[in-house]
């Protein structure tokens, strides 16, 4: 009776443990936007992660068989983990590392200002002298498109 107990205290830790990882994913995603595909790629992840250890965790306690008992326990480590401390941890923790992230950036975007600057002067300088180029070989350029057009249709013909 003592060993069912602790595998579901061990239960009960591993439903806060695996809460607890995902709330770090969300954390992450709150302080660093993603896109769908890495909020996916994150998620695949993560799902890995918890089903080896959720493994591991039952081939060491149990031998490798399912006890319902430690399902329930992990399902209500999750449950109380859930409603008592996660939506204070992701606010505030998110919300600290967002205030001490700030400034840091604000600092980087001062000092790129410059390197912005002379970039798109650069880009500038080289469309003007891009426009100039065609506006001389605009012939040639014609010529040039007319033959591949060509050769593409004769390419698909033959095909």
């Amino acid at each position: 009776m003592a060993a069912e107990n602790e595998f579901l205290l061990h239960a009960l830790y591993m439903g806060i443990f695996v809460t607890f990882v995902y709330d770090i994913l969300r954390i992450v995603r709150r302080v660093i936007p993603h896109n769908g595909f890495f909020v996916s790629l994150e998620d695949l992840g993560f799902w890995i992660y918890c089903a080896l250890e959720v493994f591991l965790m039952m081939y060491h306690e149990s031998n490798g068989t399912l006890r319902w008992f430690a399902v329930l326990g992990a399902f209500v480590g999750m449950f109380s983990y859930k409603k008592l401390i996660s939506p204070y941890l992701v606010k505030y923790v998110s919300l600290l590392i967002c205030k001490m992230i700030g400034p840091i950036v604000k600092f980087g975007k001062f000092l790129a200002k410059p390197i912005r600057k002379g970039a798109m002067k650069l880009k500038n300088t080289a469309g003007k002298a891009k426009n100039r180029t065609i506006g001389k070989n605009s012939r040639l350029r014609w010529v040039l498109k007319k033959k591949l057009t060509f050769l593409v249709k004769m390419l698909k013909m033959t095909l």
